[in-house]
Protein backbone atom coordinates (compact mmCIF):
# COMPACT_ATOMS: atom_id res chain seq x y z
CA UNK A 1 0.00 0.00 0.00
CA UNK A 2 1.56 3.56 -0.83
CA UNK A 3 1.39 6.45 0.82
CA UNK A 4 1.22 10.34 -0.11
CA UNK A 5 0.66 13.32 0.88
CA UNK A 6 -2.26 14.04 -1.37
CA UNK A 7 -4.57 12.17 -3.99
CA UNK A 8 -6.87 14.28 -6.51
CA UNK A 9 -9.33 12.60 -7.90
CA UNK A 10 -10.02 13.58 -11.72
CA UNK A 11 -6.77 14.12 -14.38
CA UNK A 12 -9.15 17.26 -15.83
CA UNK A 13 -8.99 20.92 -15.94
CA UNK A 14 -8.96 21.38 -12.17
CA UNK A 15 -7.03 18.06 -11.76
CA UNK A 16 -3.69 18.40 -13.85
CA UNK A 17 -3.12 22.18 -12.80
CA UNK A 18 -3.36 21.53 -9.35
CA UNK A 19 -1.43 18.50 -9.11
CA UNK A 20 1.42 20.41 -10.67
CA UNK A 21 1.39 23.50 -8.10
CA UNK A 22 1.20 20.49 -5.14
CA UNK A 23 4.24 18.86 -6.54
CA UNK A 24 6.54 22.55 -7.24
CA UNK A 25 5.52 22.83 -3.36
CA UNK A 26 7.37 18.95 -3.17
CA UNK A 27 3.98 17.32 -1.52
CA UNK A 28 4.25 13.63 -2.50
CA UNK A 29 0.70 13.51 -4.98
CA UNK A 30 -1.38 10.93 -6.72
CA UNK A 31 -4.12 11.42 -9.55
CA UNK A 32 -6.52 8.99 -9.92
CA UNK A 33 -8.80 9.21 -13.30
CA UNK A 34 -10.94 6.69 -14.97
CA UNK A 35 -10.06 7.64 -18.03
CA UNK A 36 -7.05 6.08 -20.20
CA UNK A 37 -5.73 9.74 -20.24
CA UNK A 38 -5.57 13.05 -19.18
CA UNK A 39 -8.66 15.38 -19.92
CA UNK A 40 -10.84 12.53 -21.53
CA UNK A 41 -13.89 13.89 -19.55
CA UNK A 42 -14.89 17.63 -19.74
CA UNK A 43 -11.65 18.91 -20.84
CA UNK A 44 -12.05 18.01 -24.41
CA UNK A 45 -14.91 19.35 -24.31
CA UNK A 46 -14.01 23.13 -23.56
CA UNK A 47 -13.42 25.51 -26.21
CA UNK A 48 -10.58 27.18 -24.79
CA UNK A 49 -11.46 30.92 -23.81
CA UNK A 50 -9.55 31.83 -20.69
CA UNK A 51 -10.52 35.31 -19.36
CA UNK A 52 -10.60 37.33 -15.96
CA UNK A 53 -13.69 39.41 -17.03
CA UNK A 54 -16.14 38.11 -14.35
CA UNK A 55 -18.69 40.36 -12.69
CA UNK A 56 -17.23 39.22 -9.04
CA UNK A 57 -14.19 39.79 -7.00
CA UNK A 58 -12.71 36.61 -6.57
CA UNK A 59 -13.29 34.92 -9.88
CA UNK A 60 -11.69 37.97 -10.90
CA UNK A 61 -8.71 37.75 -9.34
CA UNK A 62 -8.26 33.87 -10.29
CA UNK A 63 -8.54 34.55 -13.53
CA UNK A 64 -6.01 36.89 -13.85
CA UNK A 65 -3.96 34.74 -12.30
CA UNK A 66 -4.65 31.79 -14.47
CA UNK A 67 -4.09 34.44 -17.51
CA UNK A 68 -0.59 35.28 -15.80
CA UNK A 69 0.45 31.58 -16.05
CA UNK A 70 -1.45 30.32 -19.36
CA UNK A 71 0.41 33.55 -21.08
CA UNK A 72 3.43 33.04 -19.77
CA UNK A 73 3.44 29.80 -20.21
CA UNK A 74 5.35 28.56 -23.40
CA UNK A 75 8.29 31.36 -22.35
CA UNK A 76 8.16 29.70 -19.23
CA UNK A 77 8.58 25.94 -20.28
CA UNK A 78 8.64 26.05 -24.21
CA UNK A 79 5.50 24.21 -24.79
CA UNK A 80 3.51 26.21 -26.91
CA UNK A 81 -0.20 25.84 -25.70
CA UNK A 82 -1.65 28.19 -28.59
CA UNK A 83 -2.01 31.00 -26.45
CA UNK A 84 -3.60 33.89 -28.34
CA UNK A 85 -4.29 37.43 -26.32
CA UNK A 86 -7.05 38.17 -28.34
CA UNK A 87 -9.79 39.29 -25.61
CA UNK A 88 -12.89 39.17 -24.70
CA UNK A 89 -15.79 41.16 -26.61
CA UNK A 90 -19.30 41.76 -25.61
CA UNK A 91 -21.29 43.66 -27.98
CA UNK A 92 -24.24 45.61 -26.66
CA UNK A 93 -27.26 46.25 -29.09
CA UNK A 94 -29.67 46.60 -26.56
CA UNK A 95 -30.43 49.76 -23.21
CA UNK A 96 -31.16 47.17 -21.10
CA UNK A 97 -27.66 45.16 -21.49
CA UNK A 98 -25.64 48.27 -21.58
CA UNK A 99 -26.92 49.33 -18.52
CA UNK A 100 -26.08 45.89 -16.82
CA UNK A 101 -22.80 45.65 -18.18
CA UNK A 102 -21.43 49.16 -17.44
CA UNK A 103 -23.00 49.11 -13.81
CA UNK A 104 -20.20 46.55 -13.22
CA UNK A 105 -17.16 48.45 -14.79
CA UNK A 106 -15.81 50.70 -11.77
CA UNK A 107 -16.18 47.22 -9.62
CA UNK A 108 -14.24 45.37 -12.08
CA UNK A 109 -11.52 47.81 -13.00
CA UNK A 110 -11.55 47.91 -8.84
CA UNK A 111 -10.13 44.39 -8.71
CA UNK A 112 -7.58 44.85 -11.41
CA UNK A 113 -9.42 44.21 -14.63
CA UNK A 114 -8.76 46.06 -17.54
CA UNK A 115 -12.16 46.01 -19.10
CA UNK A 116 -13.90 49.43 -20.76
CA UNK A 117 -17.08 50.18 -22.50
CA UNK A 118 -16.26 51.19 -26.41
CA UNK A 119 -18.34 52.71 -28.70
CA UNK A 120 -19.77 51.36 -32.28
CA UNK A 121 -16.80 52.76 -34.13
CA UNK A 122 -14.22 50.63 -32.17
CA UNK A 123 -16.18 47.99 -32.22
CA UNK A 124 -16.70 47.61 -35.99
CA UNK A 125 -12.93 48.58 -36.17
CA UNK A 126 -11.85 45.10 -33.63
CA UNK A 127 -14.51 42.76 -35.66
CA UNK A 128 -14.84 44.00 -39.23
CA UNK A 129 -18.50 43.04 -40.73
CA UNK A 130 -19.89 42.88 -37.37
CA UNK A 131 -24.13 43.90 -37.74
CA UNK A 132 -24.08 47.51 -36.93
CA UNK A 133 -28.10 47.74 -36.96
CA UNK A 134 -28.92 48.56 -33.38
CA UNK A 135 -24.92 48.21 -32.24
CA UNK A 136 -24.86 50.72 -29.54
CA UNK A 137 -21.26 49.56 -28.86
CA UNK A 138 -19.48 47.12 -26.69
CA UNK A 139 -17.34 45.83 -23.71
CA UNK A 140 -14.09 44.77 -24.34
CA UNK A 141 -11.40 43.23 -22.28
CA UNK A 142 -8.22 42.75 -24.00
CA UNK A 143 -5.64 41.43 -21.88
CA UNK A 144 -8.46 38.17 -21.98
CA UNK A 145 -7.47 35.12 -24.34
CA UNK A 146 -7.99 31.42 -25.51
CA UNK A 147 -5.28 28.77 -25.74
CA UNK A 148 -5.76 25.31 -26.60
CA UNK A 149 -7.08 22.72 -23.85
CA UNK A 150 -5.58 19.65 -25.32
CA UNK A 151 -2.21 21.20 -25.86
CA UNK A 152 -2.36 22.84 -22.46
CA UNK A 153 -3.26 19.88 -20.63
CA UNK A 154 -0.61 17.77 -22.09
CA UNK A 155 1.72 20.13 -20.87
CA UNK A 156 0.31 20.93 -17.26
CA UNK A 157 0.71 16.95 -17.30
CA UNK A 158 4.38 16.66 -18.59
CA UNK A 159 5.63 19.31 -16.33
CA UNK A 160 3.81 17.66 -13.43
CA UNK A 161 5.38 13.84 -14.09
CA UNK A 162 8.56 16.04 -14.10
CA UNK A 163 8.01 16.64 -10.81
CA UNK A 164 6.94 13.44 -9.80
CA UNK A 165 3.48 13.43 -9.46
CA UNK A 166 1.70 10.08 -10.34
CA UNK A 167 -1.26 9.37 -12.28
CA UNK A 168 -3.16 6.43 -12.31
CA UNK A 169 -5.43 6.09 -15.30
CA UNK A 170 -8.53 3.25 -16.34
CA UNK A 171 -8.63 3.43 -12.12
CA UNK A 172 -12.03 4.09 -10.74
CA UNK A 173 -12.44 5.49 -7.11
CA UNK A 174 -14.98 2.84 -5.23
CA UNK A 175 -14.86 4.44 -1.91
CA UNK A 176 -13.29 7.16 0.74
CA UNK A 177 -12.11 5.80 4.28
CA UNK A 178 -11.70 8.50 7.33
CA UNK A 179 -11.16 8.00 10.77
CA UNK A 180 -11.74 10.11 13.85
CA UNK A 181 -13.26 12.51 10.66
CA UNK A 182 -10.82 12.86 8.74
CA UNK A 183 -9.89 11.52 5.41
CA UNK A 184 -7.25 8.21 5.63
CA UNK A 185 -7.48 6.14 2.78
CA UNK A 186 -8.61 6.04 -0.91
CA UNK A 187 -10.10 2.70 -2.42
CA UNK A 188 -10.25 2.16 -6.20
CA UNK A 189 -11.45 -1.14 -8.40
CA UNK A 190 -7.41 -1.62 -8.10
CA UNK A 191 -6.06 -1.33 -4.95
CA UNK A 192 -5.59 1.35 -1.68
CA UNK A 193 -3.71 4.25 -0.88
CA UNK A 194 -3.35 6.12 1.98
CA UNK A 195 -3.67 10.05 2.26
CA UNK A 196 -3.15 13.45 4.31
CA UNK A 197 -5.63 15.28 1.90
CA UNK A 198 -8.23 13.90 -0.84
CA UNK A 199 -8.80 16.80 -3.69
CA UNK A 200 -12.23 16.03 -5.52
CA UNK A 201 -11.74 17.34 -8.76
CA UNK A 202 -14.34 15.20 -10.49
CA UNK A 203 -15.91 18.06 -12.74
CA UNK A 204 -19.35 16.87 -13.34
CA UNK A 205 -19.14 13.67 -10.79
CA UNK A 206 -18.62 15.75 -7.96
CA UNK A 207 -21.40 15.18 -6.49
CA UNK A 208 -20.90 11.26 -6.41
CA UNK A 209 -17.53 11.86 -5.15
CA UNK A 210 -17.94 14.29 -2.47
CA UNK A 211 -21.02 11.97 -1.03
CA UNK A 212 -17.92 9.23 -0.49
CA UNK A 213 -16.64 11.45 1.99
CA UNK A 214 -19.92 12.06 3.77
CA UNK A 215 -20.20 15.98 1.73
CA UNK A 216 -23.10 16.73 -0.38
CA UNK A 217 -21.72 19.01 -3.01
CA UNK A 218 -24.82 21.04 -4.75
CA UNK A 219 -22.91 20.32 -8.35
CA UNK A 220 -24.79 18.90 -11.53
CA UNK A 221 -24.27 18.74 -14.97
CA UNK A 222 -25.80 21.12 -17.50
CA UNK A 223 -25.47 20.29 -21.19
CA UNK A 224 -23.62 22.38 -23.62
CA UNK A 225 -22.74 21.94 -27.03
CA UNK A 226 -20.05 23.35 -29.22
CA UNK A 227 -18.99 23.29 -32.49
CA UNK A 228 -15.67 23.71 -34.65
CA UNK A 229 -15.03 24.74 -38.43
CA UNK A 230 -12.42 24.56 -41.19
CA UNK A 231 -9.84 26.66 -41.05
CA UNK A 232 -10.09 30.14 -42.67
CA UNK A 233 -8.19 33.07 -43.06
CA UNK A 234 -7.66 35.48 -40.16
CA UNK A 235 -10.90 37.02 -40.01
CA UNK A 236 -11.09 38.59 -36.00
CA UNK A 237 -9.56 38.61 -32.71
CA UNK A 238 -11.29 38.48 -30.09
CA UNK A 239 -14.37 36.14 -28.51
CA UNK A 240 -17.00 37.45 -29.29
CA UNK A 241 -19.64 37.15 -26.54
CA UNK A 242 -23.84 37.82 -27.47
CA UNK A 243 -25.67 37.83 -24.25
CA UNK A 244 -28.81 38.60 -25.86
CA UNK A 245 -31.41 36.17 -24.91
CA UNK A 246 -33.66 34.30 -27.33
CA UNK A 247 -36.52 31.17 -27.01
CA UNK A 248 -33.45 28.55 -27.23
CA UNK A 249 -30.16 30.36 -26.18
CA UNK A 250 -29.18 32.50 -23.06
CA UNK A 251 -26.43 33.51 -24.75
CA UNK A 252 -23.82 31.99 -27.45
CA UNK A 253 -19.87 32.64 -28.25
CA UNK A 254 -17.29 32.47 -31.08
CA UNK A 255 -13.47 32.85 -31.54
CA UNK A 256 -10.97 32.10 -34.10
CA UNK A 257 -8.42 29.75 -32.66
CA UNK A 258 -4.81 30.52 -33.34
CA UNK A 259 -5.26 27.68 -36.41
CA UNK A 260 -8.04 29.54 -38.06
CA UNK A 261 -10.71 27.64 -36.93
CA UNK A 262 -13.91 29.41 -35.52
CA UNK A 263 -14.47 27.64 -32.27
CA UNK A 264 -18.22 28.28 -30.82
CA UNK A 265 -20.63 27.24 -28.14
CA UNK A 266 -24.28 28.02 -27.30
CA UNK A 267 -25.92 28.60 -23.02
CA UNK A 268 -29.18 26.80 -24.13
CA UNK A 269 -32.53 28.24 -22.45
CA UNK A 270 -33.83 26.43 -20.25
CA UNK A 271 -30.69 24.53 -18.67
CA UNK A 272 -30.59 20.91 -19.52
CA UNK A 273 -29.33 19.18 -16.79
CA UNK A 274 -28.15 15.58 -17.04
CA UNK A 275 -24.65 13.80 -18.59
CA UNK A 276 -26.46 12.78 -22.56
CA UNK A 277 -23.02 13.81 -24.20
CA UNK A 278 -24.56 13.16 -27.85
CA UNK A 279 -24.84 15.86 -30.03
CA UNK A 280 -27.91 17.00 -31.47
CA UNK A 281 -29.41 18.12 -34.63
CA UNK A 282 -30.95 21.38 -33.39
CA UNK A 283 -28.29 22.68 -32.23
CA UNK A 284 -25.88 23.64 -35.46
CA UNK A 285 -29.39 25.15 -37.43
CA UNK A 286 -30.01 27.01 -34.22
CA UNK A 287 -26.07 28.53 -33.57
CA UNK A 288 -25.49 28.79 -37.28
CA UNK A 289 -28.69 31.57 -37.66
CA UNK A 290 -27.00 33.29 -34.77
CA UNK A 291 -24.03 33.72 -35.44
CA UNK A 292 -24.28 34.79 -39.32
CA UNK A 293 -26.89 37.25 -38.22
CA UNK A 294 -24.05 38.96 -35.87
CA UNK A 295 -21.38 38.11 -38.34
CA UNK A 296 -22.52 37.53 -41.97
CA UNK A 297 -19.25 36.75 -43.43
CA UNK A 298 -19.08 33.55 -41.56
CA UNK A 299 -22.49 31.83 -43.52
CA UNK A 300 -19.23 30.78 -45.94
CA UNK A 301 -17.36 28.74 -43.60
CA UNK A 302 -17.56 25.34 -43.26
CA UNK A 303 -18.70 23.16 -39.93
CA UNK A 304 -16.17 20.04 -39.28
CA UNK A 305 -17.82 18.71 -36.07
CA UNK A 306 -19.67 19.05 -33.10
CA UNK A 307 -19.72 17.72 -29.91
CA UNK A 308 -21.71 17.85 -26.18
CA UNK A 309 -19.96 18.53 -23.07
CA UNK A 310 -21.23 18.82 -19.30
CA UNK A 311 -20.69 21.86 -17.34
CA UNK A 312 -21.20 21.44 -13.44
CA UNK A 313 -22.85 24.09 -12.64
CA UNK A 314 -23.72 25.44 -8.95
CA UNK A 315 -26.75 27.78 -8.34
CA UNK A 316 -25.22 31.08 -8.10
CA UNK A 317 -22.16 30.36 -11.06
CA UNK A 318 -19.20 30.13 -8.56
CA UNK A 319 -17.09 27.21 -7.28
CA UNK A 320 -17.09 25.72 -4.52
CA UNK A 321 -13.56 25.38 -2.96
CA UNK A 322 -13.55 24.40 0.82
CA UNK A 323 -12.63 21.94 3.27
CA UNK A 324 -15.21 20.14 5.91
CA UNK A 325 -15.16 19.91 9.26
CA UNK A 326 -16.97 16.37 9.35
CA UNK A 327 -14.39 14.63 6.84
CA UNK A 328 -11.20 16.62 7.72
CA UNK A 329 -8.41 16.98 4.60
CA UNK A 330 -11.37 16.58 1.99
CA UNK A 331 -11.12 19.55 -0.28
CA UNK A 332 -13.85 20.45 -2.99
CA UNK A 333 -12.34 21.94 -6.28
CA UNK A 334 -15.45 21.48 -8.04
CA UNK A 335 -18.47 23.89 -9.41
CA UNK A 336 -16.72 25.81 -12.33
CA UNK A 337 -19.35 26.09 -13.98
CA UNK A 338 -18.06 25.13 -17.39
CA UNK A 339 -15.18 27.82 -16.46
CA UNK A 340 -12.71 25.21 -15.39
CA UNK A 341 -10.11 25.30 -18.10
CA UNK A 342 -9.85 29.35 -17.58
CA UNK A 343 -9.27 28.79 -14.02
CA UNK A 344 -7.64 25.90 -13.73
CA UNK A 345 -4.32 27.19 -13.06
CA UNK A 346 -5.28 30.24 -10.17
CA UNK A 347 -7.69 27.58 -8.90
CA UNK A 348 -4.75 25.14 -8.69
CA UNK A 349 -2.70 27.37 -7.08
CA UNK A 350 -5.19 28.53 -4.52
CA UNK A 351 -5.67 24.75 -3.28
CA UNK A 352 -1.92 24.35 -2.96
CA UNK A 353 -1.70 27.06 -0.60
CA UNK A 354 -4.62 25.80 1.42
CA UNK A 355 -3.13 22.57 1.55
CA UNK A 356 0.44 24.08 2.61
CA UNK A 357 -0.75 27.12 5.04
CA UNK A 358 0.26 30.00 3.48
CA UNK A 359 -2.70 31.30 2.47
CA UNK A 360 -2.53 35.50 2.04
CA UNK A 361 -5.63 37.80 3.17
CA UNK A 362 -6.74 38.41 -0.12
CA UNK A 363 -6.96 34.08 -1.09
CA UNK A 364 -9.08 33.97 2.50
CA UNK A 365 -11.17 36.59 0.68
CA UNK A 366 -11.53 34.63 -2.12
CA UNK A 367 -12.35 31.33 -0.25
CA UNK A 368 -14.65 32.98 1.39
CA UNK A 369 -16.59 33.36 -1.74
CA UNK A 370 -16.31 29.90 -3.06
CA UNK A 371 -17.35 28.69 0.41
CA UNK A 372 -19.46 25.63 0.37
CA UNK A 373 -22.05 26.94 3.20
CA UNK A 374 -22.51 30.69 1.52
CA UNK A 375 -25.94 31.48 0.89
CA UNK A 376 -25.95 31.07 -3.17
CA UNK A 377 -28.08 33.84 -3.49
CA UNK A 378 -25.62 36.00 -5.55
CA UNK A 379 -25.88 35.94 -9.39
CA UNK A 380 -22.59 35.73 -11.54
CA UNK A 381 -23.46 37.77 -14.56
CA UNK A 382 -20.64 36.23 -16.85
CA UNK A 383 -21.83 32.62 -16.25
Amino acid sequence: MKNFDVIIVGAGSIGVPTALSLSKRKLKVLVIEKYPSIGQGQNKSAIGGIRATHSDGAKIKIGLKSLEIFSAWQQTYGDDINWQKGGYLFPIYTADDKKLMTDLLEKQKSYGLNINWIGTGEVKEIVKGINGEHLLGGIYSPDDGNASPLLAMNAFYRQAKKLGVEFNFNETVTEIKTQNGKVTQVKTDKGRYNCNYIINCAGAYAREVGQMAGVDLPVKPDMHEGAITEPVEKLFAPMVVDIRQSEDAKNYYFYQNKEGQIVFCMTPQPSLYGTDRNATSAFLPSISKKMIGILPKLSVVKVRRSWRGLYPMTSDGFPIVDTFENAKGFISAVGMCGQGFMLAPGIGELVSKMITGSLSSEDKEILRSFSATRKFTDTEVYK
